[in-house]
């Protein structure tokens, strides 16, 4: 009997022992991979915000409201000069496999199998640009045959989910479907850029019998309901983070929401607020679109505090491109991003900077600022590290660098750090002004050298002195301005960079060093 009960003793005691191993051991698990959130917005601009990334506050500042963000950038690292791509499915491209525009030549928006959105032009024609997008799949006509974020840690245990905005490649193409790039949940997202309708209550843009690319897939749950798509979004995130949960696996969410994009349809819980205070209904519709976006993420962050989460998930926060500044937002074109010059589309500061910051518990310093210029092409290493994954394969060579360094640091320095963009495209038809389409640009410290295709003008800034792009000084620095095309050329051919061609001749536009030959 006094044997029986020792022998049932020792058993519960192994039991225990057993159980107290598997339980360490999936918290040290858990802790070496832990749970990411890229919570990305659309055509965000950089003060389309009440958190200040500039070093003073803007009448732009005070007259959005975003509460969660301020309370994100209270317990984050925030960065002053994060840089996106300058149009949208550039950056989703850019961010899925760590490339550069110049290298994945995916350089405009994409939307219909084989066929680029670019308007003519009088004197250009853009080359054979990827107009399909991203391919899982080789051998597909024009686009960029890579591995992506998505499968990188789904192979290594991650439950990958995509919820919102894909974007990612053309309808009818393999990339249309976030599914066939290694999500393995896809939550309304497809070729679409832009929803037919926020609301609820209008289907989201689904009409009965009719094919409308742009209507929201699936969340049927939500239709003929008051519920704005900010909403539903995060509610179905959250339901796939329930599911993560219940299989014990860590879980990257890429939250990419359709706001604050077109159409600017009025969120209900928000609009009247921005009506009192004075603005016009398409800028209150707006400045709503920027309040349910940051509620979403408010309700995110409350969902990990809930659920014990917060301490072991990673968010990054950041924007696609530029705010849109042309009708119909309203004021002076090209003013909405102020103190920035331009918007979507350009390659100016107002085009590519971002709103960015990150929360990585234990690593990054409550309420620090870094400095340091980084890219969303850097998304794709820095994240895979954060997960833990040392080694991995990818089809395409990674040009981006991992940030890892800085969220330890935010006082760490590369100004020797080169960036490029290049965009041989006709984007919104040149908005009338130089500086939208048919671009290029590097950034090496606080030099910026913007190279205007169309007109075969080089134009320099130094960032830290002229945030505002004012003072061209290519006259004033020769030397600069040569040792900087240099650069770009050098980059941009190592690339393969596609360049646009000139009608008149036929001839594809000169690099930039063969413009100071002219």
């Amino acid at each position: 009997m006094i044997v029986s009960k020792l022998r049932k003793m020792g058993l519960i005691i192994l039991v225990f022992i057993f159980g107290l191993q598997y339980f360490t051991s999936a918290q040290q698990n858990a802790t070496s991979h832990p749970n990411i959130i890229v919570f990305l917005v659309d055509d965000m601009g950089w003060q389309d915000t009440s958190v200040p990334f500039w070093d003073s506050i803007t009448a732009a500042n005070k007259k959005f409201h975003t509460p969660n963000m301020e309370r994100l950038a209270a317990q984050s690292m925030k960065f002053s000069q994060a840089y996106a791509n300058s149009i949208c499915t550039p950056t989703r491209v850019s961010l899925m496999t760590g490339m550069n525009a110049a290298h994945h030549k995916v350089t405009n928006w994409t939307m219909y199998k084989n066929k680029a959105v670019d308007p003519k032009d009088a004197v250009l024609i853009e080359p054979d640009w990827n107009v399909n997008g991203l391919s899982p799949v080789k051998g597909v006509p024009h686009t960029v045959y890579a591995t992506t974020l998505f499968q990188v840690l789904q192979s290594h245990g991650y439950y990958t989910i995509h919820c919102g905005k894909a974007h990612f490649g053309a309808y009818q193409t393999p990339g249309a479907n976030p599914e066939n790039l290694g999500a393995d949940v896809n939550i309304a997202g497809s070729a679409a850029g832009n929803p037919a309708s926020y609301l609820g209550i209008k289907d989201y843009g689904n009409v009965s019998g009719k094919f409308k690319l742009k209507a929201i897939k699936g969340l049927k749950q939500y239709w003929d309901t008051p519920t704005f798509l900010s909403k539903a979004l995060t509610l179905e995130a959250m339901k796939a983070m329930d599911t993560a949960r219940m299989n014990h696996k860590p879980f990257f969410l890429y939250m990419a929401h359709y706001a604050v994009h077109l159409p600017y349809n009025p969120d209900p819980r928000y609009i009247d607020k921005y009506l009192k205070q004075g603005l016009n209904k398409s800028e209150a519709a707006y400045a709503a679109l920027i309040e349910g976006m940051d509620a979403s993420l408010g309700t995110l962050m409350d969902y990990l505090d809930k659920n014990g989460l917060t301490k072991n998930t990673v968010i990054i926060f950041m924007s696609d491109n530029g705010g849109l500044s042309h009708p119909p937002r309203t004021d002076k074109m090209d003013t909405q991003n102020y103190p920035l010059r331009y918007g979507k589309g350009s390659l100016y500061e107002g085009g590519i900077r971002e709103p960015m910051m990150v929360r990585w518990p234990g690593v990054t310093k409550a309420g620090s600022v870094a400095n340091q210029y980084v890219a969303v092409w850097d998304f794709f290493p820095t994240i895979l590290q954060i997960a833990g994954i040392q080694k991995y394969k990818t089809i395409q060579k990674v040009d981006g660098k991992s940030f890892v360094p800085v969220l330890k640091n935010p006082d760490y320095s590369d100004t020797d750090r080169t960036l490029i963009w290049h965009f041989p495209d006709n984007w919104g038809g040149d908005q009338g002004v130089s500086g939208y389409a048919w671009t290029s640009a590097i950034r090496k410290g606080n030099w910026k050298l913007i190279y205007l295709q169309k007109q075969g003008e080089l134009r320099l800034y130094n960032l830290k002195d002229d945030i505002k792009e004012q003072h061209n000084l290519a006259k004033r620095y020769p030397d600069k301005v040569k040792a900087m095309a240099h650069l770009l050329t050098k980059k941009l051919k190592k690339a393969n960079a596609q360049m646009p061609i000139i009608k008149a001749t036929g001839k594809k536009v000169p690099w930039p060093t063969e413009v100071l030959k002219q």
